[in-house]
Order: structure tokens, then C-alpha cells, then sequence
């Protein structure tokens, strides 16, 4: 049995679609559908439903309030350098260094046998250091690995 965000997120998507990439939802509603408190609603959209991974979530609240989820078009070289230069900083964890790799996956920037490869690289496996030092040098190694990307990217 899945874990009840795994549903709420295969939900959501499901409403997402080449024509249809941006959809309104009411987050009480959708808590009612799947029996949860609208904190479980907040949660997986706070957590699925990211830039890193090509959403953008507006909200409205109020009596009528909603929840926007917009599906941002496929990355661009100007994504790439916008992860480069504003996403990563000084330090990047694993979980977030695996968000942007997954994005670039699902919009067909890397294969997934690119994938793999970029995510052993970041691992905290790979990067057997301390913690300040391990984020460090995943950022930076994210960083090049997306340099490279949007170089390549640019001769095609």
C-alpha cells in the first residue's frame, strides 16, 4: 500500500497535463476526498510541488481561497543557469541536489542513466565528509555538472 502523499501526489498530477498545466484546487476539499487533515495536503504540496521539481503553487485564502498548482514549461538553459546561480549556494543537502536531478530527468534534460551517474556523484556516500564540507562540495560539484549541461545544451 502506498503512503498517502504518494496518492495525494499521483492525484494532482493526474489533473496536470500537456493541455491542462495549470489546475485549482481547494485544499479542504481535497483533504475531505482523501480523508486527512488539510496539513497533509499542505505538506505534500510544500514538499512535491517545488521549483526544484518544475511547480509553481499559488494560494488565495479566505472563504473561496484555492491552491494554484502551475506545471512550469520544460527546463531551459536559462533554468539551468538560474539553478546554477541563485538555487545552489555555498551548501547543498542530498535530498535537494536529488530534487533538481530528478526535474531534469522527468523533462528529458539527462537520461536516466545521466541521472544515476549524477546522483552517485552528490551521494553522501561519494561524499564521505563532514557535514559543512560534504554540502560544500556537493554544491559545487552540482554546480560544474550543470555548467556542463547548459554548454551542451547551448551547442545543440
Amino acid at each position: 500500500m502506498k503512503p498517502l502523499s504518494d496518492n495525494i501526489e499521483e492525484f494532482i498530477n493526474s489533473l496536470l497535463t500537456e493541455d491542462q498545466t495549470q489546475v485549482d484546487v481547494q485544499r479542504n476539499e481535497l483533504a475531505g476526498f482523501f480523508r486527512c487533515a488539510p496539513s497533509q495536503i499542505t505538506y505534500v504540496l510544500s514538499t512535491r510541488f517545488t521549483p526544484d521539481r518544475g511547480y509553481m503553487i499559488e494560494s488565495r485564502r479566505g472563504g473561496g481561497g484555492y491552491v494554484r498548482i502551475i506545471k512550469l514549461p520544460k527546463v531551459s538553459g536559462d533554468h539551468l543557469f538560474y539553478l546554477i546561480n541563485q538555487r545552489i549556494g555555498a551548501s547543498l543537502s542530498a535530498h535537494d541536489a536529488h530534487s533538481i536531478i530528478k526535474q531534469l530527468e522527468e523533462h528529458g534534460i539527462i537520461s536516466e542513466r545521466e541521472a544515476a551517474v549524477m546522483q552517485a556523484a552528490t551521494s553522501a556516500r561519494a561524499i564521505n565528509l563532514p557535514l559543512a564540507v560534504k554540502d560544500s562540495l556537493r554544491a559545487s560539484v552540482m554546480r560544474e555538472m550543470l555548467l556542463v549541461l547548459a554548454r551542451t545544451q547551448e551547442e545543440n
